[in-house]
């Protein structure tokens, strides 16, 4: 029993947020876990529909592509000490290549001596691959063929490759709580229909996700949500009880904070209804969920309750999009502002006459970026803005052209003009649709070579 009163029986530790995130917070979260003599787990929360997208595209231009391009970042500090203490990793880095990910698992444990090391691989969320559900079918899309979809797998696949000996399970588009809910399910052996259970773990999946969201990052705002030492903010823990009541915390020593505050800030993020939030595995209803202050960093959760899950999964899918191009340039200075605004009309002009069928945008970033027209007439005029000119087309010599317009200002602009980038990038776009979920099947293989792939 812990020292607040309550009994855990296994510890589930953030290694990652998202696919940007910090590679050394994760340090702190192995030493802790490592000092635990209960079951031990590590998850890396890396994919969003974003960097999905991206990596279709990777994958597109280098079949090899496609995972993750952190994942070593990611684990060259954490894989060996995990291994060691006899924790087991989850990440869902293998994004549109899950066997191009446990490739990369396996090289890096090579490269640090590691000896058998099983690899679990979760596949079966890309409907488009070979025996996939959607595979060659068109028409049903109700537009033209995409370029990838991926279905939100549950935590059952996890669970299976942690149940076959995994130390790493490595997948690709899963919901976000079931890289939490599969190492429970594997440790507690909770029945595929206990729907409170399901739904508390889905609870404890969805408060670590985010991972330093729940412990004060992107929370804090000076004055009004302070947090201390976002230098070095911890990332969260949960101690989970058998029942699917946890506690929240973070590292010992390291910054931020575990409150009540940061906890219900993160439930309730991305949430459009707590009553029924819909994820592969469990309805989640958090409308009675109690939080209580456990100790200093420590948050207690419970009163999750849960629904049959949905008939449906939730799908990804991509459509080429043609290309997308952003360009910038910066004014300093005194009447900073006034140069800025003639820049952006000139801007304006010369693509409404030269590429009438132009989709474009422009902000002055330090002044009209995120508010646009409803920016106060009376608001303080900076000292410094840059002129963001945003364009697509499917040819991507107009938008280099448009791209063209805004370096073309050195000379042809207002005065003291400078620091012009400018990018172009293929785009994907993506649309949510929904498929029977007897019509998808996750996969399941454990390798410990590279010779198994």
């Amino acid at each position: 029993m812990s020292a607040d009163g309550f009994t855990p029986v296994v510890d589930i530790g953030s290694g990652a947020g998202f696919s940007g995130d910090r590679t050394d917070s994760a340090g702190p979260v192995v030493e802790t876990l490592a000092a635990s003599p209960r079951p031990a787990f590590l998850m890396y929360e890396m994919l969003a529909e974003r960097t999905l997208a991206d990596a279709q595209l990777a994958m597109r231009e280098n079949p090899a592509a496609g995972y993750s391009s952190r994942l070593r970042a990611f684990l060259e500090t954490s894989l060996s000490p995990a291994k060691e203490a006899g924790i087991r990793i989850v990440g869902n880095f293998g994004a549109a290549n899950p066997r191009g990910a446990a490739a990369e698992v396996l090289h890096l444990a090579n490269d640090l001596g590691l000896a058998r090391l099983r690899v679990g691989i979760v596949e079966g969320d890309d409907l488009l691959a070979p025996g996939g559900a959607m595979a060659g079918v068109v028409g049903s899309w109700g537009k033209s063929a995409p370029a990838a979809a991926n279905a939100y797998l549950g935590a059952d696949g996890i669970a299976k490759a942690l149940d076959e000996g995994a130390d790493v399970v490595v997948t690709g588009r899963v919901a976000d709580p079931s890289l939490a809910l599969g190492p429970l399910l594997h440790t507690l052996g909770w029945a595929d229909d206990d729907w409170d259970r399901l739904a508390a773990g889905t609870l404890v999946g969805h408060l670590l996700e985010c991972a330093a969201q729940v412990t004060g990052g992107y929370f804090a705002d000076p004055g009004s949500k302070d947090v201390p030492d976002l230098v070095d903010v911890g990332f969260p823990i949960a101690e989970v009880v058998a029942d699917g009541s946890a506690v929240i915390t973070k590292p010992a020593g390291t910054g931020g904070a575990v409150t009540l505050a940061t906890v219900k800030e993160q439930m309730l993020y991305e949430i459009h209804d707590p009553a029924a939030y819909l994820t592969p595995d469990v309805v989640l209803d958090m409308t009675d969920v109690r939080l209580a202050e456990a100790g200093p960093d420590r948050v207690h959760l419970s009163g999750a309750r849960g629904h049959a899950r949905p008939r449906t999964l939730k799908i990804t899918a991509c459509w080429p999009g043609g290309y997308k191009g952003e360009a910038g340039i910066s004014y300093g200075g005194p009447n900073a502002a006034a140069r800025g605004r003639l820049a952006e009309k000139i801007i304006h002009e010369r693509l409404a006459k030269l590429y009438p069928d132009l989709e474009f945008e422009t902000g002055l970033i330090g002044l009209t970026s995120l508010s646009g027209a409803a920016t106060p007439a009376d608001a303080p005029e900076p000292i410094d803005v840059r002129l963001r000119l945003a364009a697509r087309a499917d040819d991507v010599g107009l938008v280099e052209a448009a791209l063209a317009e805004v370096e073309a200002l050195y000379l042809n602009g207002p005065a003291g003009g400078g620091g012009v980038r400018r990018q172009v990038t293929p785009e994907l776009n993506t649309d949510s649709l929904y498929v029977d979920r007897a019509n998808v099947t996750s996969r399941v293989s454990v390798v410990e070579s590279l010779d198994e792939l």
